[in-house]
């Protein structure tokens, strides 16, 4: 089975290409879920989450408060990095459990910080949704409700698009319709398809 490591910045329109990829058939295995998974109430995540950054990380109802945390690890990269710490070697073992369960030609295995994290060394193919920077923070605060310069913050904490591109082996451009991003991600689909060897 194919393992096709999708990323791009935050607002690229990855998670759209994904929902495309899981509409035609293709296992989806996403790495904002297994983080959450890694630290949902009661797990040990959680528990060394609240130990490094205190109790006032959770949400009333004793979940992990997502605003609050990405807020504090956005400013701070000490911070996020004793976060990443904690939650990439639990989302790790849970990805590895999903991919040995999956069968198919080939697997979507969508992760944010695919470069930053060292995953896509361990990927046969990488696929990066792009889109340039200013649609990136336009659709940051039309969809998050966040500032113009929080959208610049939250795109600088990324891997760069340079870096990101460079460690592409295959690209969609998302800065048009659904349409084109729906007819893009059935190309892809179908080039998938031969290299499995089932197109």
């Amino acid at each position: 089975m194919l393992k096709i490591g999708l990323t791009g910045g935050v607002a690229s329109g990855k998670s759209a290409a994904a929902r495309r990829f899981a509409a035609l058939g293709v296992p989806v295995v996403d790495a904002d879920d297994l983080a959450r998974e890694a630290v949902a109430p009661g797990s040990d995540g959680l528990r060394a989450v609240v130990e490094a950054f205190g109790p006032d990380i959770l949400a009333a109802d004793g979940s992990l408060d997502r605003r609050r945390m990405r807020q504090r690890v956005f400013g701070d990269s000490g911070a996020r990095r004793r976060l990443e710490a904690i939650v990439h070697p639990r989302v790790r073992v849970l990805l590895d459990d999903r991919l040995a369960a999956l069968q198919a030609p080939y697997a979507i295995v969508a992760v944010p910080l695919l470069v930053e994290s060292g995953l896509a060394a361990e990927m046969d193919r990488v696929l990066v949704v792009d889109a340039p920077e200013q649609l990136q923070i336009r659709r940051l605060m039309e969809r998050d409700g966040e500032t113009e310069s929080g959208a610049q913050r939250m795109l600088e904490a990324q891997a760069g698009r340079s870096e990101r591109l460079a460690a592409a082996d295959d690209i969609i451009v998302n800065d048009g319709t659904l349409e084109q991003l729906d007819a893009s991600v059935r190309h892809q689909h179908r080039r998938y398809l031969a290299l499995a060897g089932t197109g």
